[in-house]
Parts: C-alpha cells; structure tokens; sequence
C-alpha cells in the first residue's frame, strides 16, 4: 500500500502574520492539486473571531480547479454551525473535526468540554454520512500535553473506543505540541491498529528537523500508512498558548519515503511548480522563515 500524504497549507496559513489573499491562495492549492496528494486542507468554516485568516475560505473553493485532479478537498470544522456550512459545499469531500486526548486543549480549541467534543465528532459523522462525504477526526495533544491534563496510553485508547462507537472510521493522532518520541508513536499505533482493523489511523505530526526521522519510522513499522504534511513546515496550532513548533515538512517526508523505498506516486515536476508558487505566495510578506 502506498503512503497516503493529506498536504495541509491550512495549517500554514492558520498561523500566518498577515491575511494571504483569496487569490494567492486559491494559486497556491490549485498548484497543489496537480502533484497527486490524496487530501488537500484547504481551510476551515470555524469562527472568523477564532482564525481570522481563514475567513475567506467559501471564496477559495470557488476558484479552485478540480477538473484535471486526483485529490480531494478537506476543511476544518469546530461545531454544529461550521459542520452545516461545509456540508453545503459540493466541492469538499472530507470534513475534519479536531477532538483531543486533552480536556484542558479541547476547551482552548474548540471551547468545548470532552462530552460535547464527542457529540460535535457524532454530528459530524452524521452529516457527512447523509451528505456523501466523509471525515477525519484528529486526536489533537495524542502523546501528551503540556497542562498537565492525566495522559497515558489508556486514556488515548479510550477516546479511540469512543470514536469507534459512534462509527468513525478514519482517525489522526495529533502531536500538537511535539512531545511525541518514537517508542510511544510505535505503542500506540501498533495498539490501536491491532484493536481496531477497520480504522485507518494517520499521524499528524508537530516536529523539529532534526527529529522527525525516527518519528516516522516509527509510525511506519508499527503500520501507519496515512501522514499530513506542509511544504516547507510552516505553520502550527495557534491555540495551544504555547510557542508554535513547525509541521512535518512534506519535503522531509519525501527524503524519507526516498530513503526506505516507499511509493508515493506524487508528480515531481508538479510538485517543484507547487514549491516555486510556495515561496512566491509567502515570500510576498515579509518575515518568512523556512525549515530548509
């Protein structure tokens, strides 16, 4: 099976400094869709209050070209209303919702305690069950958090049975705040996809350069095959109240499926148009810092 790579350039430009325009980045993710990822997270249908700057995301997917691509379009949603909007849209196929391991995160993120976390996770189960689309819940701080909120590989399992039950299928554990070690990232995935079959679980990882690698062999031979990414790693969770820490960058998952000899099927050509069309859109406002 080859890897599943969900390419996230919401997760840039959730966290950016200034507002990217609707044009610049429709540009950026229709270079993106001509590189073959199976999911692009393109934005999100949450308060404008909460992430401003993603506000025009309804106006994005309007200039989005999907007539020549094999990806599908996600976008975030963190309650009922949000839910509703994005099931309007023709052009989103997946919906994603974030939950957490953590109560303290849950209430920062989504101002929601973990019981009604569940239900908002269920709603979004049923409406993308009535409207032909499907979803991705995150388990956001998924290998511990930084409030000091009780964690241990139970208790994540335990959210994954509750997920489980309502009938949702697909599941990433976030490292929000890159706390993750390799020996962990194996326990639990190995746990959970020796539990639970059915499920394609993913890793959403937070991480530094110099760190990444084992992350992700880990994951691998303990049976991941679905990875979110960014190009350049930008980005991160602006609501954690801590010091973002970069994303996976989709270039060193890239060296690394090069590495160990593991299939992508991504067009390079494309993909170097997308990283050119990157440093354009972001280099045009100043105080860019890149991984690499």
């Amino acid at each position: 099976m080859d890897l599943l790579i969900t390419e996230c350039p919401r997760d840039a430009i959730q966290s950016w400094h200034d507002f990217i325009p609707t044009q610049a980045k429709a540009d950026y993710i229709n270079s993106l869709l001509k590189v073959g990822f199976e999911i692009i997270d393109i934005g999100s249908f949450v308060s404008e209050k909460a992430i401003p700057l993603l506000k025009d995301t309804a106006e994005v997917l309007a200039k989005l070209d999907l007539s020549d691509t094999s990806s599908e379009i996600m976008v975030l949603v963190a309650n009922a209303k949000g839910i509703e909007m994005a099931c309007q849209y023709e052009e989103v196929s997946w919906l994603s919702f974030p939950y957490s391991v953590s109560p303290t995160f849950l209430k920062r993120n989504i101002n929601a305690d973990m019981q009604q976390g569940l239900q908002l996770a269920e709603l979004a189960y049923d409406r993308c069950e009535q409207n032909q689309k499907k979803l991705k819940v995150y388990l956001t701080m998924g290998y511990g958090n930084p409030y000091g909120d009780k964690y241990d590989v139970e208790v994540v399992m335990d959210s994954v049975a509750n997920l489980h039950a309502t009938g949702i299928r697909h599941i990433i554990f976030g490292d929000t705040t890159g706390v993750a070690t390799p020996e962990l990232i194996s326990e639990i995935h190995s746990l959970a996809i020796h539990e639970y079959p059915s499920v394609e679980f993913g890793l959403h990882l937070h991480t530094t350069a110099g760190t990444y690698y084992q992350k992700l062999e880990a994951a691998y031979k303990s049976g991941c095959r679905s990875f979110d990414s960014v190009l350049n790693g930008m980005g991160g969770c602006p609501m954690t109240g801590y010091e973002l820490l970069n994303n996976l960058n989709t270039l060193d998952l890239l060296y690394w499926c090069s590495e160990n000899k593991v299939e992508t099927k991504l067009n390079s050509d494309a993909l170097q148009l997308a990283m050119k069309k990157n440093r354009e859109v972001f280099l045009k406002i100043s105080g860019v810092q890149f991984n690499k």
